[in-house]
């Protein structure tokens, strides 16, 4: 489980592709002190260290994991948000976020305000249902709170602090992201409409009803 409060920026330094995934070597400031099987996020992805160096650590990714993610897209320099796994005990700064990715966004809009920037990222669609103002979403790992819901389009507002521990600056329109929604909202989707499918059926059962009171269609 992570909080969405990006810890460093990491550089990968190597791809190695296969028919089952990719092996990904990524400089990290903190990968002396990981340990394998460990669980690092990765621009939103819940990887698991299965090597690490003083200066780099190796995950692997499968086919599925590239094929829902921007991880795909990945190569040598390419920049990534890390954060590792939280402590018991620690602050909960952002959200709770699982590493588990949704789909992919795309930035449409970049607008610089003052010295931070609002961006306007669209969703698709089977996503944009989770969006509400002042809600909760993860972008590439990224715990941010939107400020307006237009459609499938979100818009959130980056601090300079933001821009400066993170890879949203090099957000630019036609920037492909990765997108969890609020763990909260998918939740309570799902007891929604596990309510709805266990519910009795309450029209047959005023059938039923009439019924035994003797009702028949012939009476009306």
């Amino acid at each position: 489980m992570f909080t969405g409060l990006v810890e460093a920026v990491g550089r990968v330094r190597s791809m190695r592709r296969s028919s089952g995934g990719a092996t990904i070597e990524i400089e990290a400031p903190f990968s002396s002190d990981l340990a394998r099987g460990e669980s690092v996020c990765v621009s939103g992805v819940c990887l698991t260290v299965t090597r690490a160096a003083r200066t780099s650590f190796l995950a692997d990714a499968v086919r599925r994991t590239l094929d829902a993610t921007t991880l795909s897209k990945l190569a040598p320099g390419s920049l990534v948000n890390l954060e590792r796994a939280v402590a018991a005990g620690d602050r909960l700064g952002g959200h709770l976020v699982a590493g588990h990715v949704d789909g992919t966004a795309v930035v449409t809009r970049v607008t610089v305000m003052g010295s931070g920037r609002e961006v306007v990222f669209e969703l698709p669609p089977d996503l944009a249902r989770y969006a509400a103002p002042k809600g909760s979403i993860a972008i590439d790992g990224v715990s941010l709170t939107v400020a307006g819901v237009s459609g499938r389009r979100i818009t959130v507002a980056l601090i300079p602090e933001t821009l400066r521990a993170t890879v949203a600056r090099e957000y630019r329109a036609g920037t492909a992201v990765n997108v969890e929604a609020d763990l909260l909202a998918r939740y309570q989707e799902s007891l929604g409409s596990a309510q709805v499918r266990d519910a009795p059926d309450r029209d047959a059962l005023t059938v039923d009803r009439l019924r035994e009171l003797g009702y028949t269609k012939e009476r009306e």
